[in-house]
């Protein structure tokens, strides 16, 4: 049961039985470890992408200890006792990050499932001390995951993003796309995949964040290059139920002279779930209603959902043809939401063709080039993964994909259409999302302060998975009052924080007004309370066209980092220790950080709140309010009426000319 090692040329295999286990080289200062019960390790590298760089691996050791060192990331591999073997210790630049934790017997790590597959488990001791920040996003109140556990799957309001950065200098990416769990405990780091073929991860170093972060883009990919109207401010609501509306608030919009990117056409303006086009009742003319939107540059965004049923006049050919969601066990319906509904087999790389045909014709050819990419999960109840059937496999080992391929199969029909600036708004995402334009919002989440706390977390948390084009729905999406002085109050703190999101995006279900006019009597899905920024108010209305204002001032600075973000992987939205790796007391900030390099931004997130401390790293930095010039190192108390936000710039950048 010791087991044995052979030493081959940039990699290290353990075998013994019950377990074949091969470390190797991937790329540079990268090292991926698979490890399966079966005969032979699986090829499959899921959404992982080929190395960007020559490695620099040396391999030395005998059949009984083994190391293998490339760059700054090397693995020491132990073939063991009777009781244990196998054992791998982890360093960065000679010190260890991570060593492999036994809890039980070691054949507990893989316990059978069905065919090939096992659950999976690896296990590593914890490290006092250790900050962990990644993994997606979800409504929690945390930034930093350790001392958390993290359940991988996606649903509304979570993406699970698989990725790690720790504050020892690496990155731990879990290239597995069955749903499970990772635990960042204090007695242990534990990943599991609840049905697998093979354990399979990558542990990757850098000098700085950055870098670690560049490398694990190089592993997945770079956001590609950012449409500039996108940095402005975006319009929607739940929902505009005709194109006279859409046509109405617009040409408010320019007639107050507030400048406005893009409205967004909400969903149920189609005929039916799954016929991909607009019902010609209330949207007679879209090419008309483009044309006009595009001559007062405003960009229309139109929401697609996955969803289908019997009632679609695709739904037969999609079923016979295997390009729908099936059922191990049971009949189509997966999702209940006016009627019983299937989705779209995205895996399967015939219903990209068979999808974009439709929405070519009836969307792109009368004028829509951008979409919303809603249901992106996809939403399934009950969370029975093992009970669905995609192209790629069972959803017990491939479920947690399904994002990544949506998002994929919009990005080719749009590239094949000859779009070249594209941006998809997406609920969902997986490592890789980023390099087909996904722009990932947090999903329905309420109109409360609480969610606008963990929002700002949200954010930064999947700025360190490599999507940096993120953002969320300003004032919340559930149950907002627009007439109460509590969601008065939000509104501002939210648009604020808007501001200073990757993309500003106002959106909700708001709730509807007395005496609010039934324009559609009868109409399927009608619309809730009205959501512009002159809904809130006079003295939010105030506020808000200043911000607005502010934010296409700003437009330069965002596509700027954009640019850099698509070349260099580093994020709009950074957490403090992005910027400032050397100092302890960034890597405990989770409610301020730098908006690119040059603005560091505290936002406002209790309700009556009008002071808040701010910590200033090292440097001398201006109040964009104040004018006045702060020396850094230190922690202060800003005034924070609800008419202004806290924020700061290093002193002498250019971009401190925006903020008169």
């Amino acid at each position: 049961m010791m087991g044995i090692l052979t030493l081959e040329k940039e990699k290290i295999v353990f075998q013994r039985r019950d377990e074949l286990t091969v470390v190797e080289a991937y790329g540079k200062d990268c090292i991926r470890c698979r490890s399966t019960k079966n005969g032979k390790l699986s090829e499959e590298n899921w959404t992982l992408l080929p190395p960007a760089e020559e490695s620099e691996a040396v391999v030395a050791g005998d059949e009984r200890c083994a190391t293998l060192t490339n760059g700054m990331i090397s693995v020491k591999v132990e073939a063991g006792n009777f009781w244990y073997g196998g054992v791998l210790t982890w360093y960065r630049e000679g010190k260890q990050i991570l060593h492999t934790k036994f809890e039980g017997d070691y054949t507990g790590r893989n316990v059978h499932t069905e065919g090939d597959h096992y659950q999976i488990k690896v296990i590593f001791d914890a490290n006092p001390g250790e900050h962990f920040y990644g993994l997606g996003q979800e409504q929690e109140d945390i930034f930093d995951r350790k001392g958390g556990t993290c359940n991988l799957q996606h649903y509304n309001t979570k993406s699970a993003v698989p990725v790690l950065y720790s504050s020892l200098g690496y990155g731990f990416f879990w290239n597995n796309p069955a749903p499970g769990r990772c635990e960042t405990t204090k007695n242990h780091t534990m990943w599991v995949a609840d049905s697998a073929y093979q354990a399979d991860y990558l542990i990757y170093g850098g000098k700085t964040p950055a870098e670690v972060l560049k490398k694990y883009c190089d592993l997945t990919g770079y956001a590609p290059a950012f449409p500039e109207w996108a940095a402005g401010f975006w319009q929607s609501r739940l929902r505009y139920e005709s194109q006279e509306e859409v046509l109405e608030i617009a040409r408010e919009y320019q007639k107050r002279g507030i400048p406005l990117a893009a409205i967004v056409i909400d969903f149920f303006h189609w005929t039916e779930q799954g016929e991909w086009k607009f019902d010609p009742k209330y949207w007679p003319d879209p090419e008309g209603m483009c044309r006009e939107l595009k001559e007062m540059g405003v960009q229309p965004v139109v929401s697609i959902w996955p969803t289908s049923n019997p009632a679609s006049e695709n739904y037969r050919v999609m079923d016979d043809a295997n390009l729908l969601v099936r059922t191990e066990n049971g009949q189509y319906g997966i999702f209940d939401f006016y009627g019983q509904q299937t989705f779209i087999d995205v895996t399967n790389p015939a219903t990209g063709p068979f999808v974009w045909d439709k929405v070519k014709k009836n969307y792109y050819d009368k004028g829509i080039h951008n979409f919303w990419l809603d249901e992106a999960e996809p939403e399934v109840h009950p969370q029975q993964y093992s009970n669905l059937k995609f192209y790629a496999g069972n959803g017990a080992q491939t479920a947690m994909l399904y994002p990544y391929y949506y998002s994929k199969m919009f990005y080719e029909g749009l590239r094949e259409a000859g779009e070249e600036e594209i941006i998809l708004l997406i609920r969902a995402a997986y490592p890789g999302s980023q390099r087909f334009g996904s722009l990932v919002w947090n999903g329905d989440i309420g109109s409360t302060f609480e969610a606008l706390r963990m929002s700002v977390k949200t954010g930064l948390s999947m700025a360190m998975c490599g999507i940096p084009w993120w953002n969320s729905d300003i004032g919340g999406f559930h149950s907002g009052d627009t007439q109460s002085e509590y969601f008065r109050e939000l509104i501002v703190r939210w648009t604020q924080f808007g501001l200073f999101c990757p993309v500003m995006r106002l959106h909700g279900a708001r709730m509807r007004t007395p005496g609010q006019a039934e324009r559609h009597p009868g109409i399927r899905e009608r619309s809730g309370g009205e959501n512009e920024i002159w809904s809130f108010g006079d003295p939010a209305y105030r506020v808000l066209k200043e911000l607005v204002e502010l934010r296409e001032r700003l437009k330069p600075y965002i596509c700027r980092h954009m640019e850099i973000a698509s070349r260099e992987g580093k994020p709009l939205m950074r957490p403090m220790f992005f910027e400032y790796p050397e100092d302890p007391v960034c890597y405990e900030l989770e409610d301020q950080y730098f908006f690119g390099e040059d603005i560091l931004f505290a936002p406002i997130t209790e309700r009556g709140c009008r002071e808040r401390r701010v910590y200033l790293p090292e440097g001398r930095w201006q109040d964009v309010n104040s004018k006045e010039v702060q020396e850094g190192g230190k922690w202060l108390t800003c005034q924070a009426p609800l008419e202004k936000f806290v924020a700061f710039v290093k002193e002498g950048s250019p971009v401190a000319e925006v903020f008169v």
